[in-house]
């Protein structure tokens, strides 16, 4: 048995299969070091890769050990406490300390721990593994804007490099029996009759034993001017590009920078999607990501100013809302789009506001996006906002809200945003 290891893409990396299988089996001990990992770093440090260590107990094969059988006995020199017979009590505890002196310390990296790297991207597939947008469902589709090439069929015409040599090979023996075939079935039928005439006793000079041997001699000429292939026998593998439907996202993500919003929570809000828009841009190919900041008045930025640049002000949320659906009826029309949004703030909010901005997200904003999503960033009590939001999910089921109170709760309130729901 032959087996064929295809390494095209494997580039200097020969031992990638292994590698991958090694991930595959100790998953499991991979994503606890990674979610450890996860708690030292800060959002800019995501993407590098990480240290890795496995207990050697968790790496150690399975063997046999050779071992005495039956019974047995041993002569100990200067022992001065047992006689042939004594029975030996069992010691207490099992077996004895821990070897080589070292205490038992399970949160620390032992002598005998494998340890080893993992790269940028093998860390952030561990890291957004089991996140999704819920509910990407939409009924229709992108234009087709993207295409791949897929094989279909032959061609009778192409360039040398797409010659299909079996299909060609197959085709040209294809013609040859059909060509040949009734040739060759008159030659061994004139053949066999030749040699019975002979074997008759029929003299060479008879007219018949001539005009035999000159149909042989013509049928053997017909079959050798056959080509063993021909131009008309060439196949060309063919390759058409066919388009690729792909589901069209918009992820709209809204940030409070009003005065009310210190550094840390301003800090805290910039963390948060930055860890979104990193698990965005990895997850999804063609998903639009528009930014929106927002005091007493709201305005479309770039990632960069939406990141970095420090405002103060009044806080008006509903400002941001209105903005949000302008841009939703201009850009993004329901029926074309999956429409995401993701909001921080501290909750802190004119009071007429808040009511405002819970109708404009009943009446008009959750039924046109497939999922929202709001965190509040406060180590007090929750604001109006949080009030007046938590009235929504009795009408839409589709949103979720989460409270912030420290930079260790952004990754677990992450989670439960966008865990994967069940199917």
């Amino acid at each position: 048995m032959t087996y064929l290891i295809d390494r095209r893409l494997q580039g200097k990396n020969k031992s990638a299969i292994n590698r991958e299988r090694f991930l595959k089996r100790y998953k499991g001990q991979i994503k606890e070091a990674v979610a450890r990992a996860i708690k030292g770093r800060s959002i800019k440090e995501m993407e590098s890769g990480e240290k890795v260590s496995i207990p050697s107990k968790d790496v150690n094969e399975p063997n046999f050990g050779h071992t005495h059988g039956g019974v047995w006995e041993t002569v100990s020199p200067g022992n001065k406490e047992y006689l042939k017979g004594d029975r030996v009590a069992r010691p207490k505890g099992g077996a004895g300390g821990k070897g080589k002196g070292k205490a038992d310390n399970s949160d620390s990296q032992s002598e005998d721990d494998f340890i080893f790297e993992l790269s940028r991207e093998e860390f952030m597939n561990y890291f957004f593994e089991d996140l999704e947008l819920p509910n990407l469902v939409k009924t229709q589709l992108a234009a087709t804007t993207d295409f791949k090439q897929q094989r279909a069929g032959y061609n009778m015409s192409g360039t040398p490099s797409n010659i299909h040599v079996l299909r060609s090979l197959r085709g040209a023996l294809g013609r040859r029996i059909a060509v040949g075939g009734p040739a060759k079935r008159r030659l061994r039928e004139a053949e066999q009759a030749l040699a019975d005439l002979l074997a008759d006793g029929v003299p060479e000079s008879d007219q018949r034993v001539l005009d035999l041997k000159k149909e042989i001699h013509a049928l053997h000429t017909r079959i050798l001017a056959i080509p063993f292939i021909d131009p008309f026998d060439l196949r060309y593998t063919n390759r058409v590009k066919v388009p690729k439907p792909m589901t069209q996202a918009v992820m709209f993500c809204i940030m409070d920078v009003s005065g009310s919003m210190d550094e840390q929570k301003k800090d805290t809000a910039k963390r948060f999607f930055i860890l979104l828009y990193l698990f965005l841009t990895r997850a999804y190919d063609k998903i639009e990501v528009v930014f929106i900041r927002h005091h007493t008045a709201a305005a479309e930025v770039d990632e960069q100013e939406f990141f970095h640049s420090r405002e103060s002000g009044g806080t008006v949320v509903s400002s941001a809302l209105h903005l949000l659906i302008k841009i939703l009826a201009e850009r993004y029309a329901s029926g074309e789009w999956n429409a995401y949004v993701a909001q921080a703030s501290d909750g802190d909010n004119w009071d007429n506001d808040s009511v405002l901005c819970r109708q404009l997200m009943v009446n008009t904003i959750m039924p046109a996006v497939q999922y929202f999503t709001y965190v509040e960033i406060t180590e007090g009590p929750p604001q109006n906002l949080w009030e007046q939001y938590s009235q929504i999910p009795d009408h839409h089921p589709h949103f979720a809200m989460q409270k912030i109170e420290k930079p260790a709760d952004i990754y677990p309130v992450f989670r439960e945003l966008f865990k994967k729901q069940p199917k």
